[in-house]
């Protein structure tokens, strides 16, 4: 959930969205990382973990880790190189909002969304009740964060963590999450079998990190533990309380739509450069259905996402409060995005700037099918977009004469539907 931009893991039907590959040492990281290591090489990696894991265990006594546990939950850790090269690779960031939204708000994730609505009814109205946030914000952050519980992430957190303590950048960060993540175990909160997440430590139905989980996780359910794993009324009042205590405002819209009138000076857009909604009607701006904006003295941003020829937002304080799950502006505007849409809203009015629109996740699947029959092993048609995937991408591009850059768009779908029609 909440991690700074840069340690944030994506939902597993975003496909390890993942982003880049910088790392001071990442000679030794991809020397070590290869299946095929001389037997002093190993060693050597398994000698520098164990000595690392070594130097941890008192800092973690100090932070309230007792010796017992850190003994037991170390003695068959061995490090994930893997994770290190997710650092820098946040598809937030990387990914063109027009293919990040597409497969994140789809058809088939307000079906999903409205189904929870529904069977989860009474906890939500409780939820409600006790922290003001409304119940499609906390289902629409459900749905993002892991697909409703379908997608916790397979990463066991104690790897992953001890591993980011001991190598890469930011290894003081992981540190206190490895510490926390021990006592998260020590305390009974969640099995350590049960703990498993994404490459940076988050976890659960709402992905919480483990410091977020101590300050911030409450028992909705009334069994003593503070348990997002298996515990959905848990993990809503939860993400219910993290949203209260980062600002959320149950009398506000986290913002919407507009439309900007001809020659409108953009220099003010900007999530932090609030303005009275009565500063943003005087020059103009109207909602997208060409209705007034709200009367009064609401400040609100002008959030352009795409630039000027996109979909324009004005947003609320409560966009903040999305923004502060995951420090992400197109993050955030899916999480509101998907929330209007479960309330019955319907897509933006606005087109994005592309002649290629992204694909939902049945499209990505239908594309992968496609590939498949067209003679690419590219292994499941599951809809993450992976490097089999990319690949295959390219080939059949380069085949139809389309740009070989290995993006499911719609330009490569209705290409390959008619190829394979032929």
């Amino acid at each position: 959930m909440n991690t700074s931009p840069s340690l944030r893991a994506a939902p597993q039907d975003r496909a390890p969205r993942p982003r880049n590959r910088r790392f001071s040492r990442a000679g030794f990281l991809a020397a070590i990382s290869l299946p095929l290591l001389s037997a002093s090489t190993a060693t050597l990696a398994d000698e520098e973990f164990a000595s690392c894991l070594a130097r941890l265990r008192p800092e973690a006594i100090s932070k309230g880790v007792s010796g017992a546990t850190f003994d037991a939950q170390t003695a068959m850790l061995a490090p994930d190189m893997a994770v290190i090269g997710f650092l820098d690779a946040q598809p937030e960031f990387v990914t063109p909002i027009w293919d990040y939204l597409a497969a994140l708000v789809d058809e088939e994730r307000v079906a999903d969304g409205r189904g929870m609505l529904s069977r989860w009814d009474e906890v939500l109205r409780r939820v409600e009740a006790e922290y003001g946030v409304d119940r499609a914000t906390v289902v629409a952050v459900w749905g993002v964060e892991s697909n409703f519980g379908r997608n916790f992430g397979t990463r066991p957190l104690l790897t992953s963590l001890s591993t980011l303590s001991c190598y890469g950048r930011r290894q003081s960060y992981f540190r206190g999450e490895f510490f926390t993540t021990l006592r998260i175990i020590q305390e009974g909160h969640v099995a350590p079998e049960r703990l498993t997440g994404s490459w940076a430590g988050a976890f659960g139905h709402t992905q919480f990190m483990p410091s977020t989980f101590m300050r911030l996780a409450v028992d909705f359910d009334g069994d003593g533990r503070r348990d997002l794993v298996d515990s959905v009324p848990d993990a809503l009042a939860s993400t219910a309380n993290f949203l209260k205590r980062a600002g959320w405002r149950g009398d506000l819209p986290w913002g919407f739509e507009v439309a900007l009138p001809a020659g409108f000076d953009t220099s003010s857009a900007g999530r932090r450069n609030k303005q009275p909604m009565r500063d943003w009607a005087a020059r103009g701006v109207r909602r997208s259905d060409g209705s007034g904006l709200p009367p009064g003295e609401t400040a609100a941003a002008l959030l352009l996402p795409a630039g000027a020829g996109g979909p324009a937002f004005l947003v609320t304080r409560n966009f903040d409060a999305l923004y502060s799950y995951n420090a992400a502006e197109n993050y955030a505007l899916a999480i509101a995005h998907l929330s209007d849409r479960l309330r019955g809203g319907g897509p933006f009015v606005t087109g994005w700037p592309t002649d290629d629109p992204g694909l939902s996740r049945a499209e990505r699947r239908e594309l992968q099918t496609l590939l498949i029959r067209h003679g690419h092993d590219i292994g499941e048609a599951d809809g993450a977009i992976g490097a089999r995937t990319r690949e295959a991408l390219k080939a059949v591009q380069t085949e139809l004469g389309l740009q070989p850059d290995g993006r499911a768009g719609q330009k490569v779908l209705r290409a390959l539907r008619a190829a394979v029609a032929n």
